[in-house]
């Protein structure tokens, strides 16, 4: 049975959100523990990728599953960075002579980075500059924020050393659906935020809002977006609503009905899923009507916005330098990180084991996938259909010599019998409809293997 033939049509169109591939629950203990030296040996250096990780928040949202944890007791966040440096030490001896390295764009996520006080802040792009030696002045550099730590002291920091662009997570502008997403804030405070940033003159600001909260209404979501067009931010993310496995929303639940989450099938929800397509077409056209380009199901970019780089969008590429015990790596042959997990418990203990290893652990490779031919054709169908722009297929045959429908003919063929993919001269592209079922796209493409690896890990 193909993956073309293995989901019904029907099937609800909100399956999984694919910002990776593979998932890191498909990740596994690598018993070599490889030498990052012999890994990165072959690799191209010129033009590298740099991601710093930062574990804390200060509340955790009813909706997030990422690898987090609430607060940090006295000291954790010094020992963290201790650590981090460690590793970056040993990472930056590894890529090799000097001479080769460059990176092109980095990117401090999480968590939420500016849980860090300005002084913590200043010492991170320490870390990226002095130890790693990315020039983030030179580059475009992403940080991610919530409107409580967006404050002036901590936006100066990154002002100054040169980031380009700020992406607060607002989720709504509607004080009740906040407290429904388990999103404790007000408007006020988050007016107040965003005043703040476009004080800072950061130049790219990326506000992120949710669809699908209960209570919300097409005209309240109206009212959010219109909220957020008000600061005409450059960009905006609009993200379907997820219930997953030990989140705050999950828990909360009266009954142990169908979730979502990264190896498991959604279960039915006819209404829900309505909602969230409603809502979703309903905000697409909203600010394509108020001059924004679409760039993928979730991003929409101001047209007249100012460009970041000529990397921005290029998601298939290798060449990621992960640094934090909540980071991944990418090379050509394999993927790699530390252990994953989303209960709080084993999150703590992943964090607390990062800040007590010595620098030699830094210079192995522990929790991993290798990256087989087959799953990097994969990794770069569904991420390229996933953009707005779409696949070229001269570029798919000039990396990988095969065309993309004598690798995926079942697969493609499916998608354009739903009306969801369509060929665009060189390229093929998802239709407006294609885009609205993202997250059906993006899992039907999974390899079978990476399936199973991350069906067994949602077992544990």
């Amino acid at each position: 049975m193909t993956l073309a033939t293995r989901r019904p049509a029907q099937a609800s169109p909100y399956q999984n959100y694919v910002y990776a591939y593979p998932h890191k629950t498909a990740y596994r203990r690598l018993d070599d523990r490889p030498l990052l030296g012999d890994l990165w040996a072959r690799e191209p250096k010129d033009a590298l990728s740099l991601y710093l990780h930062i574990p804390f928040c200060e509340v955790r949202c009813g909706f997030c599953n990422l690898f987090t944890r609430i607060g940090a007791p006295d000291g954790l966040t010094t020992a963290y960075l201790d650590a981090l440096e460690r590793q970056a030490t040993a990472v930056r001896a590894a890529l090799g002579d000097t001479g080769e390295v460059r990176f092109a764009t980095a990117a401090f996520g999480g968590g939420t980075p500016t849980f860090l006080t300005a002084g913590e802040l200043t010492r991170l792009c320490d870390i990226a500059e002095q130890r790693m030696g990315a020039d983030l002045r030179a580059v475009p550099l992403s940080v991610e924020a919530s409107p409580a730590t967006a404050t002036a002291d901590r936006l100066a920091v990154l002002a100054e050393r040169g980031t380009t662009r700020l992406s607060l997570g607002v989720q709504s502008f509607v004080d009740s659906e906040a407290r429904a997403a388990v999103r404790p804030q007000r408007r006020a405070d988050v007016e107040a935020a965003l005043a703040r940033v476009r004080d800072a003159a950061i130049p790219v600001l990326n506000v992120d809002l949710i669809y699908g909260i209960d209570g919300q209404t097409d005209a309240t979501w109206l009212h959010s977006l219109d909220a957020a067009l008000a600061w005409r931010p450059e960009e905006l993310y609009l993200y379907p609503l997820y219930v997953r496995p030990l989140t705050g929303l999950d828990r909360r639940r009266p009954d142990p009905g169908p979730v979502s989450g990264p190896g498991l099938d959604s279960g039915p929800d006819p209404d829900w899923d309505e909602q969230r397509l409603r809502l979703y077409r309903l905000g697409r056209d909203h600010l394509l009507s108020q001059g924004y380009v679409q760039e993928s199901m979730r991003m929409f970019r101001r047209a007249d916005a100012p460009p970041e780089g000529p990397d921005d969008y290029a998601c298939q590429t290798d060449g990621m330098i992960g640094l934090g015990c909540g980071a991944r790596s990418y090379t050509a042959a394999l993927h790699y990180s530390f252990d994953y997990a989303v209960g709080m418990h084993r999150i703590r203990g992943i964090i607390d084991d990062y800040v007590s290893r010595p620098a030699a652990d830094f210079a192995h490779a522990e929790y991993g996938r290798p990256m087989t031919p087959d799953e990097a054709r994969r990794r770069h169908l569904l991420q390229s259909l996933l953009q707005a722009e779409g696949l070229s297929v001269t570029g798919y045959r000039a990396r990988f010599g095969t065309a993309p429908a004598a690798d995926f003919g079942p697969e493609l063929d499916r998608f354009g019998e739903l009306g969801w993919l369509a060929a665009d001269g060189d390229r093929l592209r998802l239709t407006p409809d294609g885009l609205a079922h993202s997250d059906a796209i993006g899992p039907d493409l999974f390899s079978p293997a990476v399936r199973a690896a991350m069906a067994a890990y949602a077992r544990k």
